[in-house]
């Protein structure tokens, strides 16, 4: 049995392994339950009492110089995994497909970085509001057809004798968010305020229950119908390019007054008039106008010192625009086909 021990010991000694599964193979022959140490273990109950402190002693020698020179076998082919990883830079990378952004998250993306360069900051609010932020400080009347259940969500509604601003509603256009501003900041007030926003709407392939605004407010001395202009062609021709023109056409919001919509000129006919902007040469993407007094008021701003404008526009249009998109429910049905087309506008 010590010829069998010391010839282990050398044959031990001599492996070498070049892969894991190799080193595995090693580990199975010698150390596991079934190897060949712990057969001899087996055997050692068998050996004379006279030789069994000199068996011993191999044995246990054996076992130990072949655990290291497993965990050496181990510690090297770990360095050299270590060292291969980035050796072969033309490898290719791991077979995991790269995403993309939502188009509604690249435009809205890019409509942010388009305002906050002339001066814009980002303000946000909880899309779950009263009616209070939403209608009565925007000065819509109590008996305005916005307010009725067919536009909007309620979560909590008071019996009609009784005071409308505590209805909990889910919002039905980011504004709530300037009149949170307006409460909380003194003018200059310079702010986009991009969201999410709900109204009871049939879904459609032209409209949705769910949709994203991004709507705009600018409150200081002196500010005219003519600046509100000026920010909206910049805007214009930073977003669908320098040769975009634009229209402003009368309109009414309870919020604005003046007010009006605005058309930009058809991105695809170049204006001459297509079958996507109806042979007009123009497209409607947003309404605007100067804040109304009784909204300034409502908020506690002097509106004979500070008047200011507002704009309100949907991403999901822009998107429409920008990318010839013919149905909103694309937006949220998380189609891979359609989304995978929009990688290389990250």
């Amino acid at each position: 049995m010590l010829d069998k021990i010391s010839s282990l010991i050398n044959e031990v000694k001599e492996i070498n392994v070049n892969t894991h599964e190799e080193l595995e193979i090693f580990r199975i022959k010698y150390l596991s339950k079934k190897g060949l140490i712990s057969e001899l273990f087996d055997e050692f109950r068998n050996v004379p009492v006279a030789l069994k402190k000199e068996v011993g002693q191999k044995l246990n020698l054996l076992k130990e110089n072949t655990s290291d020179k497993y965990n050496s076998l181990k510690e090297k082919l770990t360095e050299n995994d270590d060292n291969n990883e980035y050796a072969d830079l033309s490898r290719p990378s791991f077979p995991y497909p790269s995403g993309s952004r939502h188009p509604i998250s690249i435009v809205r993306n890019e409509i942010i970085d388009i305002f906050k360069r002339i001066g814009f900051v980002v303000s946000e609010g909880p899309e779950i509001e009263n009616d209070d932020h939403v209608f009565t400080k925007l000065n819509f009347a109590p008996e305005h057809p916005a307010r009725d259940m067919q536009d909007t969500f309620y979560i909590s509604k008071l019996s009609p004798e009784d005071s409308s601003p505590e209805d909990i509603l889910l919002r039905t256009h980011t504004s709530s968010v300037q009149v949170r501003v307006m409460q909380n900041q003194k003018p200059p007030i310079r702010t986009i305020s991009p969201g999410r926003v709900f109204r009871n709407e049939a879904i459609s392939a032209r409209a949705h229950c769910i949709f994203h605004q991004v709507e705009g407010l600018y409150i200081d001395t002196n500010v005219s119908f003519a600046d509100l202009k000026q920010t909206l062609l910049f805007f214009a021709r930073e977003m669908f390019g320098q040769q975009t023109e634009i229209r402003l056409r009368p309109s009414y919001f309870p919020f604005t007054e003046p007010s009006a919509e605005m058309d930009v000129s058809c991105r695809i006919c170049g204006g001459k008039g297509c079958n996507v902007c109806k042979y007009t040469g123009w497209l409607e993407i947003l309404g605007c106008g100067m804040v109304h007094p009784n909204v300034l008021e409502a908020s506690n701003i002097d509106s004979k010192k500070y008047t200011g404008f507002a704009f309100g526009m949907g991403i999901e249009r822009l998107a429409m625009l920008k990318y010839r998109i013919n149905d909103l429910r694309l937006y949220f049905e998380n189609d891979i086909r359609f989304l995978d087309q929009f990688k290389s506008a990250l």
